[in-house]
């Protein structure tokens, strides 16, 4: 080696692993500077569960951190941020108004809680740059949204968009204080979409409503299949669309629940039960790939008060998930068997941007237990220490 040379390490610059390629192949864009760079940003407590991921895999884990530790709130470096979102955002100069924004770290925040018909309009743009190889869309304006503060008859709204079906190029919207009506006028770039790639994909937006202390209010959802837009002259002529924002929930009232076999053992020496959820069959289409991401939570309540949890793994892109897994839940000490207690089962679609969404719910016990849910049950009290399986129809 020759004196004086030294050997250049890159310290400070993780490498990621590129765990899931995309069928798309998006190429990767070069790094620009964010132009709202230094205004200030809204902060949430932090969160008890911290960056979001799918039930039963393990969260994200630094170098040098401990697994022990899991479920703590990562923050990125610039070169991590960078490399995870691979959208580039170009702002307009309004951006630079020192405007509340909402942290990064808080994808996944969001709860179900939207309102009637009436949830209000959302005015965009679109156009296609065959010079850039990249899909342009403007955020203008949104108008008529339901108040989700109810104390003061207003809404910190703003707007989510990602490409569907590979759910990788997402972002969001600043935040706009006290409005029903905000006006955003915001350019978000994709870059690397071919134009023959436009007919597979759709935009998918969600308009939520931020919230400080708790977790942000989703109003609805706008679905725009880019198959059905003609793109062709767009840089010359953009196409300027307005479309009614739809609650998230309207999917599930043109298709059934499914249903969910399980099978259960109660051992009343041992004073438990033995819960093993098997497989669900003929499950909504949750996403607009067509498939869903489910997964099951399992309650215990004691005289209606629930007292332990338990959750299977993600099965991904599937209607008719196999889970086979076995959960034992202690019972407390009661002279009356399984009286006083209730099995609920929650069949969620996990989803990376937006609150998991419930499928459908199931319960065993207690007093509002009827028809098929009710015979299992009284099978399992009249047949100790046997495991009974049974097929129930999920419901709202």
């Amino acid at each position: 080696m020759k004196r004086g040379h030294k050997k250049k390490h890159n310290f400070g610059v993780k490498k990621l692993r590129n765990t899931e390629r995309t069928f798309l192949n998006f190429k990767k864009t070069s790094p620009v500077t964010n132009p709202d760079k230094g205004s200030h940003y809204l902060k949430k407590s932090p969160s008890p569960t911290g960056i979001k991921s799918p039930p039963g895999a393990d969260p994200y884990v630094r170098q040098g951190g401990s697994p022990n530790n899991l479920g703590e709130e990562v923050t990125l470096s610039p070169t991590e941020e960078y490399l995870q979102r691979k959208a580039i955002i170009t702002s307009p100069q309004k951006l630079n108004k020192k405007e509340t924004e909402i942290n990064e770290n808080n994808d996944g925040n969001y709860s179900e809680n939207e309102d009637g018909a009436n949830l209000g309009k959302l005015f965009f743009t679109v156009k296609y740059s065959f010079e850039k190889n990249a899909l342009i869309v403007t955020v203008n304006k949104c108008t008529n949204l339901p108040a989700k503060d109810t104390a003061n008859n207003t809404s910190d709204p703003y707007v989510k968009l990602q490409l569907l079906p590979e759910k990788q190029h997402k972002v969001k919207t600043r935040v706009l204080r006290r409005t029903l009506n905000p006006v955003y006028d915001e350019d978000f770039t994709f870059y690397g979409v071919n134009f023959n790639q436009l007919p597979i994909l759709t935009l998918h937006f969600v308009v939520l409503s931020f919230d400080r202390y708790s977790r942000d209010d989703v109003v609805g959802e706008v679905m725009l299949e880019m198959e059905s837009l003609d793109l062709k002259d767009s840089e010359v002529n953009p196409l300027s669309l307005i479309r009614e924002i739809s609650p998230r929930s309207m999917k599930l009232k043109d298709q059934g629940r499914g249903e969910l076999l399980v099978s259960l053992c109660h051992q009343p020496a041992a004073g438990r039960v033995t819960v093993v959820v098997l497989k669900a069959r003929n499950l909504p289409k949750m996403d607009i790939t067509g498939m869903s991401d489910p997964y099951v939570k399992i309650y215990l309540l004691h005289k209606d008060q629930r007292i332990s949890k338990k959750k299977t793994h993600v099965k991904k892109r599937t209607l008719n998930p196999v889970f086979n897994e076995s959960f034992v839940f202690d019972l407390p000490r009661a002279d009356n068997g399984l009286a006083d207690i209730q099995l609920e089962f929650a069949l969620l679609d996990w989803d990376r941007v937006t609150k998991n969404e419930v499928i459908g719910r199931l319960t065993l016990g207690g007093p509002k237990c009827e028809g098929t849910p009710l015979h299992h049950w009284k099978e399992i009290q009249a047949s100790p220490r046997r495991q009974i399986a049974e097929w129930h129809k999920l419901k709202e």
